[in-house]
């Protein structure tokens, strides 16, 4: 790399200056690659040298390396871990922002954070003002240190101490305010709370900051709050005015924060009225649930929940019509089984006085089930068919029969023009986690699923 040089007084233009020996790149360890003609060929100057004993993507490397054409700092400075040899023309440069005093230095970061929120850089700039606020961090240790020192100046240097103090909590107060801005466009609420509140102990007549702390709160929903603060930032800016051609009209930022309190009222109105609502739906669930359990428990249908129900969606045990009437019909969800083939079918909704009939021919009257080969699973002719504790055996083993589990772990055949509230009422069944659980079995299998499931009871005991 080409340089300029100073020349001597004595210059004679016959006697030219020696060549340079400084090169643009270190010169490579690496062998060179030996040419044919290299014996006779002459060699290169040591700047063109640096540049040939390196390979082109070395060469780019090393430009990174150098802040005109640096793209990424871990390239520049080295990533984590990587031994890179330091990097001077870059800590010199960065040794600059820290020239000069605190608040100039400061003034530096702040003016660089101005930049970049115009260019709408929130992170950049946020950081920017960070490094400000730190070029500040000692000023109070400063302030220790000089008030020791006070007998040591004159009265001039005290005054000169009192202005750069005041400067620099000027440039410290704007530094947090701005961050502010940074944060609330970042989402980060509660960091914009953080420097708001920095702000006010700095100026408690900051109009900014009491702006952005009103629309953090807002954004948090926390209404009250927001709405205390914009007052408080109303009541510092109402008494100024400025002066147009037209008419005089309040400041813009007392206007600003005339909208943001407008705004803080409409979303609290309904906040409020979502809450209403809430509350009245959630007293409504509640008498709902009272009066239901009530009718349960008139009907002598005993309900036992476990601690893990299943899912069933929207389905539930309900009242109809008047869910807050104790008269009117309940409805259960009912798991209907097929415990011979593993299969089964829900229903959401079925009332109390509809019968086991129904419920059957809801799942089994549409014809033919696909996983019913053998069409075993049909309505029948209504035969009494086979009881399960030895009754005697009935006309006919067509169709199927319907069982429900009793509290003591067994099985209870019921009729088929019985009542669903016949069946729950009788005393000996209980209803788990709000679902009644029919089991369906073809009649010509009865026995031997009863035999199975005796078999299964006495090895449970």
């Amino acid at each position: 790399m080409s340089r300029i040089q100073e020349l001597p007084d004595d210059y004679n233009s016959s006697n030219p200056l020696p060549p340079s020996t400084e090169t643009p790149f270190p010169m490579s360890t690496k062998p060179k690659a030996q040419h044919a003609s290299s014996a006779t060929t002459p060699s290169l100057p040591p700047a063109m040298d640096s540049v040939r004993s390196h390979t082109a993507d070395e060469i780019v490397q090393m430009m990174k390396r150098t802040p005109l054409f640096m793209t990424n700092l871990d390239e520049a400075t080295g990533a984590a871990g990587e031994d890179v040899e330091e990097n001077v023309e870059l800590e010199a440069l960065r040794a600059l922002q820290y020239e000069g005093t605190r608040a100039e230095i400061a003034l530096g970061f702040k003016e660089r954070g101005n930049e970049m929120v115009g260019e709408k850089r929130w992170g950049d700039a946020k950081e920017f003002y960070t490094k400000g606020i730190l070029a500040l961090r000692k000023r109070f240790e400063r302030q220790g240190e000089q008030s020791n020192n006070d007998g040591d100046d004159g009265g001039g240097g005290e005054g000169s101490k009192q202005e750069e103090m005041a400067k620099e909590s000027k440039i410290e107060e704007a530094c947090y305010v701005n961050r502010a801005l940074c944060n609330l466009e970042l989402k980060n609420y509660r960091s914009t709370l953080t420097d708001t509140s920095h702000t006010l102990l700095l100026s408690p007549t900051n109009t900014k900051a009491h702006y952005r702390s009103t629309l953090a709160l807002l954004a948090l929903a926390k209404h009250d709050l927001a709405l205390d603060t914009c007052t408080r930032g109303l009541a510092l800016t109402s008494p100024t005015l400025i002066s147009t051609n037209i008419a005089m009209q309040p400041s813009p930022q007392h206007l600003a924060l005339q909208t943001l309190r407008s705004r803080i009222l409409a979303a609290k109105n309904e906040s409020e009225n979502k809450e209403s609502v809430r509350r009245a739906a959630d007293e409504k669930r509640r008498r709902e649930q009272l009066v239901l359990s009530a009718a349960i428990t008139a009907r002598g249908i005993k309900v036992r929940w476990t601690g893990q129900p299943p899912d069933l969606e929207d389905a539930k045990v309900h009242l109809e019509p008047d869910p807050l009437s104790a008269t009117s019909e309940v409805f259960w969800p009912v798991l209907v089984l097929y415990p011979l083939v593993g299969e089964s079918d829900f229903l959401k909704g079925v009332g109390e006085t509809a019968s086991v009939a129904d419920i059957v021919g809801t799942v089994l009257g549409e014809g033919l089930l696909p996983w019913d080969g053998e069409g075993e699973y049909v309505l029948g002719d209504g035969g009494e068919g086979r009881k399960v504790d030895g009754a005697k055996e009935g006309k006919t083993k067509k169709g199927v029969d319907v069982f429900i589990e009793t509290m003591a772990g067994g099985m209870v055949k019921v009729g088929r023009k019985m009542r669903l509230l016949d069946v729950l009422a009788g005393g000996k069944v209980e209803v788990v986690d709000g679902v009644v659980r029919c089991f369906v079995v073809p009649r010509a299998k009865v026995e031997g699923w009863v035999e199975e499931m005796k078999k299964r009871k006495g090895r449970g005991s």
